[in-house]
């Protein structure tokens, strides 16, 4: 994996704009790693991928805001990347697990992009969750008999929901939170494609700003200002605002 040049990330960003989630996050990783499958990859070796390239592209401490739900305070959270990295980055394939539970031996594998695309037209989250499990669910068989995904118990639905979070972390990140003013403290997951869709999207005014006022100061193309280092344009725009 390599890190993007300014104008590979302003080309996806504008490609970008109006693409669901997953879209997003394929294209970022496809661009700078074309030697796997990125869709295959399980959702956590995916977050895993986001991660590094997000602190390849804009360092390790991460700033974001969130809003209080008990007083509806405003607070700044800071962190570092190396808060959020739960598991180490592996880019083999993802592998079937299997579950015992009771008279009932379960295989699956994790949840991927793939499955992600499967299920985005599904508004209602009990029927996309139903689909993305019956997907990831290779088999299923109680007392020596094979079973359909409809057939299995809840108890065992809720078990293999809980082994395919414990078996792949980095998809799912709770972040502790604790209200300064009101003393309210609850979790939230972080969510790295839209975090760092986010940080992308306010990058990409600042920079488009910035290659306006040189290209009308020197009459410079896109491209060669873009090919600039940050330090350079920045020299250059406090030249021209001097």
């Amino acid at each position: 994996m390599r890190s993007l040049s300014a104008s590979e990330l302003l080309n996806i960003w504008e490609w970008g704009r109006n693409q669901p989630s997953w879209s997003k996050a394929i294209k970022l990783l496809a661009s700078a790693y074309s030697e796997t499958s990125i869709a295959q990859l399980s959702l956590g070796q995916r977050d895993a991928m986001l991660l590094t390239l997000r602190e390849w592209t804009f360092g390790s401490q991460l700033v974001s805001q969130v809003t209080c739900p008990n007083c509806g305070e405003v607070l700044e959270l800071n962190f570092d990347v190396a808060d959020m990295r739960v598991a180490s980055l592996s880019l083999e394939p993802a592998e079937k697990y299997c579950l015992e539970l009771a008279d009932y031996e379960v295989s699956f594998r994790l949840p991927n992009s793939l499955d992600m695309i499967a299920i985005a037209e599904h508004t209602q989250p009990e029927i996309a969750q139903e689909i993305l499990l019956e997907r990831c669910i290779l088999g299923a068989v109680c007392n020596g008999e094979y079973l359909p995904f409809q057939q299995l118990p809840s108890d065992v639905i809720n078990a293999i929901i809980t082994q395919m979070a414990l078996v792949d972390p980095q998809a799912n990140v709770p972040i502790d939170i604790s209200c300064s003013t009101c003393n309210h403290q609850w979790q939230s997951l972080f969510d790295i494609v839209s975090f760092f869709w986010a940080e992308i999207h306010t990058w990409a005014f600042r920079v488009l700003r910035e290659v306006h006022t040189l290209a009308v100061t020197y009459g410079w193309r896109e491209a060669d200002i873009l090919a600039m280092s940050p330090r350079r344009r920045q020299l250059y725009l406090e030249m021209v605002a001097g």
